[in-house]
């Protein structure tokens, strides 16, 4: 299907029975759950979908449930974060025929890209097939920027047409909009600077917390296409402490945990991830439920 590139894209979790075998049934029941509360799309296999502890054949599993229950009824892009281009190709050939709509492209992981590098790496993916592209931008995690140089090469490529930007620099959305003017979609990738992205040009956000809370994700949007800027405050303001998670290297685990909390998923992990202890662990708990006792009001106020 056509991807609309706005609204809320939540970076879906991948369940797990007790074996830490992956449980498609539940993936598929958690991914229905979010598009029953409003989500606009889905990103399968992200980081928060843990897709570098999965092996090629889980992730074409993976996706390929994801793709069959949502059905068409929201775009589904998948994260292809790969070692090498060949790897990526690979696996972006493989989402295209499993039905996914658009790709999340990241660097190559391990090995830390020069600019030429990395444009080639993503035009050797781009042009390998005709799905939509979005470039995911995270310099803190990956140690490679995605600059205005980088997309300055990449402008003549059709089908590379978005970027997800998650460095904490809000500054980035303007200095790209001045540069390439409408040329590249901007989504917001980091949860703590979401409305800030989103005030500075960005259509569109890609969120871990919105697997805990998708409701208030949605209406945080919404409160904000529609100018209710009052509500969309409120919201950010009650969620910012949940939304800080998403920029630490525990994130997965915090999210799943908020989503057991929740009562929307497991917070299984994948070695060499494991579950939250101790002092940790109590602070995310208490974090969330704090939360959800003192969950906003979402009627809109305008």
């Amino acid at each position: 299907m056509a991807i609309g590139w706005k609204g809320v894209f939540p970076a879906v979790t991948t369940q797990l029975r007790e074996d830490l075998s992956i449980d498609l049934a539940d993936t598929q029941r958690v991914v229905d759950d979010l598009i029953r509360d409003g989500v606009t799309g889905v990103i399968a296999l992200g980081t928060v979908g843990e897709n570098n502890s999965l092996e090629y054949e889980e992730k074409v599993q993976v996706l390929s449930a994801i793709v069959e229950v949502v059905d068409g009824r929201v775009p589904v892009i998948t994260g292809c974060s790969e070692y090498d281009t060949r790897r990526a190709v690979r696996y972006a050939q493989a989402a295209e025929r499993a039905g996914a709509d658009g790709l999340m492209l990241l660097p190559p992981m391990v090995y830390v890209t020069k600019p030429h590098e990395l444009v080639a790496h993503f035009k050797g993916v781009a042009e390998q097939v005709g799905l939509p592209i979005m470039l995911y931008n995270n310099p803190p995690a990956y140690r490679t920027v995605i600059d205005k140089g980088v997309l300055s090469a990449l402008v003549d490529v059709p089908n590379i047409v978005a970027v997800k930007e998650s460095a904490p620099d809000t500054r980035r959305f303007t200095d790209f909009r001045n540069e390439f003017g409408e040329r590249y979609v901007l989504f917001a990738g980091l949860d703590d600077v979401a409305l800030e992205g989103l005030y500075l040009g960005a259509q569109g956000w890609v969120s871990g917390l919105t697997n805990a809370f998708p409701k208030e994700s949605v209406e945080l949007v919404a409160a904000f296409e529609r100018g209710d800027h009052a509500k969309a405050l409120e919201i950010y303001r009650w969620f910012m402490p949940l939304l800080h998670l998403d920029a630490e290297h525990d994130l997965v685990q915090s999210i799943k945990l908020a989503e057991e909390i929740m009562g929307r998923g497991s917070e299984r992990v994948l070695p060499p991830r494991y579950v939250l202890e101790g002092e940790r662990r109590a602070e995310v708990i208490a974090m969330v439920e704090k939360a959800a006792a003192t969950r906003p009001d979402l009627t809109p106020t305008r």
